[in-house]
């Protein structure tokens, strides 16, 4: 049996973990959805014998199945709760539903 990642996971953690973000598509009407936000989310890239880097970044767990069209690059969040504006400088679905957009500071705050 597979599992509903939607219905028994991502939708239950947004509930408790999400907070409101007016998302505003680089064409589009902004939108309010529900996110679980982090400020300093810390990334390690690198395989193998490569050399490692690290940046640390904001980031916005969302819900694929709250947008109308995909997030892409540049478009725009507001977090209500700080009042804080970023771009969306990547997008990395999952594959079961959710969304991590790694994040660039624009204003606010």
């Amino acid at each position: 049996m597979a599992i509903d990642w939607e219905k028994m996971v991502i939708g239950p953690a947004m509930k408790v973990f999400g907070e409101p973000v007016v998302y505003t598509p680089a064409t589009g009407q902004p939108f309010t959805i529900y996110g679980v936000f982090d400020e300093a989310y810390h990334s390690v890239d690198g395989l193998g014998d490569t050399v490692h880097t690290s940046t640390t970044m904001p980031v916005l767990g969302v819900r694929a199945g709250d947008f109308p069209q995909p997030p892409l690059q540049l478009d725009q969040l507001t977090i209500q709760r700080t009042g804080i504006t970023y771009a969306v400088a990547d997008v990395h679905p999952d594959g079961h539903g959710h969304i991590k957009l790694l994040l660039n500071y624009v204003s606010g705050g």
